[in-house]
């Protein structure tokens, strides 16, 4: 099955570079929650002292990859709380 076609919603193309980017239009997006509570996913090398901290994503503009993670946490806990969430909120905020 194709991926549908997006709406674009703006388009940029550099002058010095040969490629372009495209601002498509997403009307859901879809996290990985724990217990119903939204969550951040780190990952450290056991072997680094201190330890050097990667986060992870765990929100995502299409379903996939969302199932996926939430059967991965499942699996590696051993526990059916990881479920993924419809992510709805068009408010805006500011850094202040």
């Amino acid at each position: 099955m194709s991926r549908p076609k997006p709406n674009i919603i703006a388009t940029h193309k550099f002058e010095d570079r040969p490629y372009a980017v495209e601002v498509c239009e997403e009307h859901l997006f879809y996290g990985v929650c724990y217990q119903g509570r939204p969550i951040r996913l780190r990952r450290y090398c056991t072997e680094d002292e201190p330890p050097v901290y990667k986060y992870a994503k765990t929100s995502f503009p299409t379903s996939g990859h969302a199932f996926n993670l939430a059967e991965r946490l499942n699996s590696y806990f051993g526990t059916e709380d990881y479920q993924v969430f419809v992510l709805k909120a068009y408010r805006a905020v500011s850094e202040d």
